[in-house]
């Protein structure tokens, strides 16, 4: 992968939005408390904690010492719902935060400045939680993707019309070199960014007319070794297993927000 627009800060690469426009950067969990968040994750997925640049309520979950998530404690504070949200690279948080309004889209919060970058957290006009990022990435964003979410996926009403304003608010599907590239494969829209998989937006058959009984949100998916082990953990430390198939479990952690987790991460590339 070539970065064309990094920054360096010692012998190591600082990757910025610039150089991954559109791409998801990051996924973090607003929670109402901290510690029992971590205990749970710990328990669940192994995670390791460590704490963030960006303040006391910001921790970074590591997972064989390198950053796979992050939690944010602010979901009272900010008065938003306790979720996991994947955050988008975008060179400008103002012009992303406009484009969203005129097409639809509501801002929850932000954009805000948290060195080195800023952030906002926004809703699509089918209310699913994004957010954007603008700024040097939290880590390196090849690093990250091997060891981050297998994938995320939009579950929505539309992918078709979804797919337009995600495209026109993140830059997807343009001539700047380096914005992803949108596909449409089987019944799914697929984002690829330097050609890697990174996003899916799914609403069952592209040709099929909307479905008002879907709550459109953003599914954040962990790859693991073993489902069932995580799904036990999941009971076992207040948490509920929504679905389980062999290879893929929905789960829901004590304090409400919803992951999935999937022995067999999205290869598709």
């Amino acid at each position: 992968m070539n970065h064309d627009t990094t920054c360096t800060s010692g012998a190591t690469d600082v990757v910025s939005s610039h150089s991954v426009f559109g791409a998801p950067c990051w996924v973090s969990l607003t929670s109402r408390d901290m510690r029992a968040t971590e205990d749970f994750y710990h328990a669940v997925l192994g995670w390791e904690w460590r704490t963030a640049k960006l303040g006391d309520r910001f921790r970074i979950a590591l997972q064989d010492g390198a950053p796979v998530a992050g939690i944010a404690g602010v979901a009272t504070m900010w008065q938003v719902a306790v979720a996991w949200t994947p955050y988008f690279a975008v060179p400008s948080a103002d012009e992303a935060v406009s484009r969203a309004r005129e097409r639809g889209g509501t801002v929850a919060v932000g954009p805000l400045s948290f060195p080195p970058g800023r952030a906002a957290l926004l809703a699509d006009r089918h209310g699913a939680t994004f957010g954007i990022w603008e700024g040097d990435l939290f880590t390196d964003w090849d690093a990250w993707r091997r060891v981050a979410p297998a994938f995320i996926k939009l579950h929505t009403r539309d992918a078709f019309d979804a797919a337009i304003f995600y495209g026109e608010v993140l830059g997807w599907a343009t001539e700047r070199p380096g914005c992803c590239e949108v596909h449409y494969e089987g019944n799914e829209v697929v984002l690829r960014s330097w050609g890697t998989v990174v996003a899916r937006i799914s609403s069952g058959a592209l040709e099929a007319a909307p479905d008002p009984t879907i709550r459109p949100h953003w599914q954040i998916h962990f790859a693991v070794s073993d489902v069932a082990a995580c799904a036990k953990a999941v009971e076992n430390n207040g948490g509920t297993v929504l679905r389980q198939s062999e290879h893929e479990a929905v789960l829901r952690d004590p304090d409400g927000a919803q992951f999935t987790v999937t022995g067999q991460p999205d290869q598709d590339d």
